[in-house]
């Protein structure tokens, strides 16, 4: 886990837009924004955008900067004013060290080592932006941290949080309990259970969500499905087994015109393609062994593939639809989880099986450095990154 740049007046307006709606919904658990007299001021200057008439997108959900691209407002160091002046960081979660190691982006050094529950799985941003949240799968809890001074949190009890992500109208945080079978849906501050939706696959992990935001994809690992579930009715309305003996998807992303799913498969050793509209029999694009996270580019070109089985990264460009480069890291490795940087400069992902995070550069494929960490890292987010709100998981922004 192309339309070109947005012009300044546009910038600005987002940017205004952003502050009324993540002020409108309030703190998280991990720590209060803060704004300015004049952001404050400007953002009660700014009317919140209504959705037209003929909009079918979900209630409450911000409207789309384009229409061509759901990435519109990631582009290079575009950062809502709630993030501004946060400091840049790589929260990386050690699941078998029950640890999150913090690395200073900007030296590759580690600065601090945060002690959370059990088994941690992702870091992922709440969707206003404001709070870090730990997801600690085995230790049923999520930590959250406050990522305007990484000071953690009181654990928060949620059961079997493998990952986590968040409706588009913010109204809902959605568990992927993936040893309960169940999609969780909580309040997204308080992590109260709301609905309980039971699955009939086995290890739903990741998701991405349409353009309009009325559903989500989710991939089930340990049984080779995939579900469409309608947002707003928390319902499944579709299922499927991927054509693949053996079959073990992982991460989803949606591309820029919103036409296609992409879905990782480190079992088929590629992505599979999916008209998520239609939800038809997908296609397999072969990347390379153990193809796991996918990453979109700032200017929204191009999709980073981490291939974990090989230590490779393979480039696919949405333009041309098809690969073009593959990077190679340097005496291997196991490229997993990660994220692009605010500049979209350096693409993070955490060595799953080396103990380790590798900061590659998106130019040219080149790595700029290997860092050690704790056993077992996985799901890294880099933050702050570029967007009005967060879809979750280690950072989906839109």
């Amino acid at each position: 886990m192309h339309a070109k740049p947005l012009g300044r007046a546009l910038l600005t307006v987002a940017a205004l837009v952003s502050v009324t709606l993540l002020t409108a919904c309030g703190s998280g658990s991990g720590g209060q924004a803060h704004e300015s007299a004049a952001t404050k001021a400007a953002a009660i200057r700014e009317p919140r955008p209504k959705q037209q008439a003929d909009d079918q997108s979900l209630p409450g959900m911000p409207p789309v900067l384009d229409p061509k691209d759901v990435y519109a407002a990631d582009r290079p160091n575009q950062l809502s004013p709630v993030v501004k002046d946060f400091p840049s960081r790589v929260y990386v979660p050690n699941t078998q060290s029950d640890t999150v190691t913090v690395i200073d982006p900007r030296t590759y050094r580690v600065i601090e080592t945060i002690r959370v529950g059990h088994q941690p799985q992702h870091v992922v941003p709440s969707w206003d932006l404001k709070t870090l949240w730990v997801n600690n799968d085995l230790g049923n809890t999520l930590t959250p941290i406050d990522p305007r001074t990484g000071t953690a949190g009181s654990p928060v009890e949620v059961h079997d949080p493998y990952n986590l992500y968040f409706t588009p109208d913010g109204k809902y945080a959605v568990v992927m309990a993936s040893q309960d079978r169940e999609l969780v849906f909580r309040d997204p501050h308080t992590m109260k259970r709301i609905k309980t939706l039971p699955v009939t696959c086995y290890g739903v992990n990741h998701a991405d969500f349409s353009t309009d935001g009325r559903y989500f994809i989710v991939s089930c690992e340990f049984s080779g499905e995939l579900l469409k579930v309608d947002t707003a009715n928390m319902k499944v309305i579709a299922q499927e087994k991927l054509p693949y003996q053996g079959a073990m998807p992982q991460d989803v992303k949606i591309s820029p015109d919103g036409k296609t799913f992409y879905i990782a498969d480190m079992k088929a050793d590629g992505v599979w393609v999916l008209d998520g509209d239609r939800f038809t029999r997908p296609t397999l694009l072969p990347t390379g062994k153990g193809a796991h996270g996918l990453y979109v580019s700032r200017d929204s070109h191009e999709m980073y593939i981490s291939n974990r089985g090989e230590g490779t990264i393979s480039v696919f460009d949405f333009r041309k639809k098809a690969l073009i480069k593959k990077w190679h890291l340097p005496n291997g490795g196991s490229p997993d989880m990660g994220g692009v940087s605010a500049d979209g400069k350096v693409l993070w992902l955490s060595g799953r099986y080396n103990s380790e995070v590798y900061a590659i550069d998106t130019a040219t494929g080149r790595q700029l450095a290997r860092i050690k960490v704790g056993h077992g890292p996985h799901g890294l987010a880099v933050y702050p990154q570029p967007g009005r709100y967060s879809l979750g998981h280690t950072g989906v922004f839109r």
